[in-house]
């Protein structure tokens, strides 16, 4: 699944860009989800008093609202994008708003100084209502979504890539620098998403059917821990792909 983030001031022409986006990779047949990150302090999707809001006081963890047209599914926490983007299966997944994703960035602006105010190395394409009077910004192209829709999402579909992960420098620089470096470089043509070592790795971690990401000292912990207990056993054989599964037990009734 391809991620990228659109960032922008209010009014900046975020929302028709990442309706366009949408709109457009969806008439090239693939699939496409959204999440939009809402800065309003006061703002939530269920309302004081309602029966799903009693539920949620009275202490369910999930609430599941069923209606008619659509199903909402209520957390009583703020979700990072990495969990946010598991419930997704789709080809693209187009972010609003969410600043500090490590992902490739679309910025919108009306003028230069908000593009400088916002800048980061993980800019791929300058848009909005600024991109109406300039062609690049700082090397970077910039893509009117009124004059020219097909040329954005063109660049879309040939620069974003798959989800990187988000580890801190002291938990991995395996691939020879920081994720957030990785992005950047990956935007500049200097290095592969195949670069980052977590798409090599040997030892792979499920949790109810959803990969977990794990750096590369913490595979060797677990890889090494379970060689040492899995060798000692009848059947064992060098090289041999080994599967454990941790579960519920199962009693028959």
């Amino acid at each position: 699944m391809k991620v990228l983030s659109v960032i922008g001031y209010s009014k900046s022409g975020k929302t028709t860009t990442i309706e366009t986006i949408i709109r457009e990779l969806r008439k090239r047949n693939y699939r496409v989800g959204s999440i939009k990150d809402i800065h309003y302090e006061g703002f939530q999707m269920d309302t004081d008093g309602t029966n799903t809001d009693r539920h949620r006081k009275a202490g369910a963890e999930l609430v599941t609202a069923r209606g008619l047209h659509e199903t909402d599914v209520l957390f009583s926490e703020r979700l990072d994008l990495y969990a946010m983007a598991r419930f997704y299966d789709v080809d693209y997944l187009v972010v609003e708003g969410i600043r500090e994703a490590n992902t490739p960035i679309i910025l919108t602006a009306d003028n230069v100084e908000d593009l400088d105010e916002r800048w980061s190395d993980h800019v791929f394409m300058v848009s909005g209502k600024i991109a109406d009077t300039i062609d690049a910004y700082r090397g970077v192209p910039a893509i009117s979504v009124l004059e020219d829709p097909m040329a954005l999402v063109d660049c879309v579909e040939e620069t974003t890539f798959e989800l990187l992960p988000d580890f801190p420098a002291s938990c991995c620089t395996a691939c020879g620098g920081t994720c957030r470096e990785l992005c950047a470089a990956i935007l500049k043509g200097e290095r592969k998403r195949e670069d980052c070592v977590l798409d090599q790795t040997q030892v792979r971690l499920t949790v109810n059917d959803q990969p977990i990401s794990i750096v590369p000292f913490v595979q060797n912990i677990l890889r090494n821990a379970m060689l040492g207990v899995v060798k000692e056993l009848d059947g064992f054989q060098e090289d041999a792909k080994i599967k454990v599964e941790l579960g519920p037990s199962w009693q028959q009734k």
